[in-house]
């Protein structure tokens, strides 16, 4: 089900809404977090049933194996702590088989038919949604009760903590540390106003991102990667700058629903974006763009392979196979690989000018930094390497400069679309300069004012769910 969709707004979240908290008001905390973890259930079941059986068998067993886990470490004896290194092990080798299965699998015989001379034919699996987000934060949970970091006997609880809808399909990736002290703090059990109003006006710009904004670029973005093979200079730039402003307003736009509903219950998700076209340099960009993953590249893969504990070069090829796992984790492609390859070195080019001691002007490093991502992007949105030569081709001028005229035609957009599409650039190029959500949210006041604008910008929302689309992180 889609946060962008009449059957979620009005039918699936008040209706938990309200049961969840009738029941809580009746003092049975167990019965709401049941109802919680059925009614996320529904909410993944509606995509496609058959895959429910797979989430629920991997909670699980990620469940028996971490809480095993947690018993054999509160024994404290040195023979049985190696016994849940080797648990620990066997389960993330199981979640990696699952994610390899599932996501892979036709990837590598893809690459073993050609690089190899096999003829083994094609799995065609479909990705089970979600399936990406629900096993990083069951490898960071077993992880977690490995290091005695959590400590969760409770399979209702556990449950809940995974397949708590707000972050099901397109993460944040989260703790349960971070999680499940909200879930069992009294005081989040009672309606909160404050939070209700917060989560409400969060929402509502959320939507507006998706269903307005980023919905409106895709035209471009979606006509110019389908028509690659003579694009000229602004319509190979409109193309690039479309699916960049796309890919931004659409996680945005989810992340700030999925903070936003969780808000509704009470429960604060960690931030998970944070004005990143506002960077200065690739290390504040990947501070600020899919946050938690970030987090758990960094917790889970770089700091485990070493860090930067084994001197320079061991610390530049750990930065470097952590953006290519990052770059592996976002799809079955070799544009993801190389996509992950580009920021790969461009992560070791930022330390090793830090470590030279070089400074450079802030404009100038802003520049840099935002047509570095904007190119890299092209790599991460084409299909295959010709139509990502074509679009860079067009945007250096060597597929030649066309008429104004002749861009005002690209996509054949009505003078309604066009205008839309003129508003949206200036939105788009708007977020340099203006507050980011958090930042909206964090400083509300329930004014008129500020009333009016929420009702606005969720009327504009609503109006525009003729148009459904699916968040983008729904493919990774």
């Amino acid at each position: 089900m889609l946060f962008n969709s009449y059957e979620f707004i009005f039918f699936f979240l008040p209706i938990t809404f309200g049961i969840y908290f009738w029941l809580n008001k009746k003092r049975l905390t167990s019965a709401s977090k049941g109802w919680m973890v059925f009614a996320s259930l529904f909410f993944y079941s509606w995509w496609n049933v058959i895959y429910l059986p797979l989430i629920l068998g991997s909670i699980l067993f990620n469940f028996t194996v971490g809480s095993s886990i947690t018993h054999i470490n509160t024994t404290h004896l040195l023979k049985k702590r190696l016994s849940s290194k080797s648990l620990l092990t066997f389960g993330i080798f199981a979640n990696v088989l699952l994610l390899v299965y599932f996501k892979y699998m036709d990837f590598f015989i893809t690459n073993a038919n050609t690089f190899a001379g096999t003829h083994f034919n094609m799995m065609h699996i479909v990705l089970p949604l979600g399936i990406s987000f629900f096993t990083f934060t069951q490898i960071a949970y077993l992880v977690d009760a490995y290091r005695n970091e959590v400590k969760e006997m409770d399979y209702l609880n556990y449950t809940l903590f995974v397949t708590f809808f707000p972050h099901l399909l397109a993460g944040p990736i989260l703790h349960h540390k971070e999680m499940m002290p909200q879930f069992d703090d009294i005081r989040n059990k009672v309606l909160n106003t404050k939070n209700i109003s917060a989560g409400m006006y969060l929402f509502a710009i959320g939507l507006f991102k998706k269903v307005v904004i980023a919905d409106t670029f895709a035209i471009w973005a979606s006509y110019g990667y389908n028509h690659t093979a003579s694009i000229s200079l602004m319509s190979a730039w409109a193309t690039s700058l479309s699916y960049t402003f796309q890919l931004y307003f659409d996680f945005s736009g989810y992340t700030d629903m999925a903070l936003a509903v969780a808000l509704l219950f009470n429960i604060k998700l960690p931030i998970n974006f944070n004005s990143p076209y506002k960077a200065l340099n690739i290390q504040d960009f990947w501070r600020r763009w899919h946050m938690t993953l970030s987090r758990f590249l960094r917790d889970y893969i770089y700091i485990p392979l070493g860090g930067n504990r084994g001197g320079e070069f061991r610390t530049y090829s750990n930065l470097f196979t952590v953006f290519l796992v990052g770059g592996l984790w976002h799809g079955a492609s070799w544009m993801f690989v190389i996509w992950g390859a580009l920021h790969g070195v461009a992560i070791v080019t930022h330390r090793l000018w830090q470590q030279m001691g070089l400074k450079m002007n802030t404009m100038l490093a802003w520049f840099i930094t935002f047509n570095f991502i904007n190119i890299t992007w092209i790599f991460f949105r084409a299909k295959g390497w010709d139509d990502a030569v074509n679009i860079l081709s067009g945007m250096f001028g060597l597929n030649g400069i066309e008429e104004v005229s002749d861009l005002l035609e690209f996509g054949g957009l009505s003078t309604i679309d066009l205008f839309m599409m003129g508003v949206v650039f200036i939105l788009g190029i708007s977020t340099f300069f203006t507050p980011n959500s958090n930042q909206l949210v964090s400083s509300l006041r329930l004014t008129n004012k500020s009333m009016v604008f929420g009702l606005f910008l969720m009327c504009m929302g609503v109006l525009h769910l003729s148009k459904i689309s699916t968040f983008l992180y729904f493919n990774f």
